[in-house]
């Protein structure tokens, strides 16, 4: 089985076959859908409060949540009193942010959607986000139209992506060793990159502003993240399947390797910073 998650190179020029993006896009959809992302998900919603400080997102706004997933950037942005849509193409994930929303008081509109293909008009709404969601997308200038089409002229478009030199970056590096990625494909990491922004979304800007930032895994112990990740995120719950027992094995000790030598805490926990970029781009 290939991996979503590791880098590989764009293939050369003259390269003979190009990639069929969509067996890779409907192979990614069942990835997601195993597992349950909303597990590691939730651990991630200071980054949706952030993004939305970031983007300014104000009450009566209309904003997007593109990929949206259990809804992290999503409820952050309706806690601010927006009027806020959700799109993503996992049902299962959709469930779960109606859930969150229910529980938490807010209105949600949620669609099932591809973020190469979004279901709304031009212009509809002020500001479109997204975290560690729209970055998986294969066809990544075609998801970059799509942001830039649905967004206002005036608006903000504000994306969080993990970096290829963070903790992510290296754990799908990682990955990539033992379970190939899907050749031919950028890397969803290459969207952690101001040069990669610049490339998809430069020409129809009015201004980028890029900041790094550290989002910090806290887990019991490397055997911890590992336990939780193997189980719940369909990426690498699907990698240690794909693999014979005994790669699995080579798998996991890498992991813990790497865990091991990211850790911060000095407690005999684990915390790991994990570097994101965190960019809002300014639509023309």
């Amino acid at each position: 089985m290939e991996s979503i998650l590791s880098p590989t190179p764009a293939p050369a020029a003259g390269s003979p076959a190009a990639p069929d993006l969509a067996a890779i896009k409907a192979k990614q959809q069942s990835t997601w859908s195993a597992g349950d992302y909303a597990v590691i998900g939730t651990t991630l919603q200071i980054v949706g409060e952030t993004l939305c400080e970031a983007a300014g997102v104000s009450a009566g706004e209309r904003v997007l949540d593109v990929a949206c997933g259990n809804g992290n950037a999503a409820l952050a942005a309706a806690r601010r009193f927006a009027d806020v849509t959700g799109v993503d193409y996992v049902p299962s994930l959709l469930d779960r942010a109606r859930a969150r929303a229910a529980a938490d008081g807010l209105a949600l509109e949620l669609r099932h959607g591809d973020a190469e293909a979004l279901p709304f008009g031009d212009g509809t709404f002020d500001v479109a986000l997204s975290t560690f969601g729209v970055m998986f997308t294969p066809d990544q200038p075609r998801a970059a139209r799509e942001l830039l089409r649905v967004c206002r002229s005036g608006g903000r478009i504000a994306l969080a992506s993990w970096t290829p030199e963070g903790f992510i970056g290296k754990v799908f590096q990682t990955v990539g060793r033992h379970v190939p990625p899907p050749p031919g494909l950028r890397p969803p990491s290459a969207w952690g990159t101001e040069q990669r922004l610049d490339e998809l979304f430069g020409h129809a800007a009015r201004e980028v502003r890029a900041t790094r930032r550290d989002h910090v895994f806290r887990y019991r112990s490397a055997a911890h993240w590992i336990e939780v990740f193997r189980t719940w995120y369909g990426p690498i719950h699907r990698a240690f399947l794909a693999l014979a027992p005994d790669a699995r094995a080579g798998l996991e000790r890498d992991l813990t390797a790497l865990l091991e030598e990211q850790n911060a805490a000095r407690d005999g926990t684990l915390a790991v910073p994990g570097t994101y970029l965190e960019a809002v781009i300014v639509r023309a």
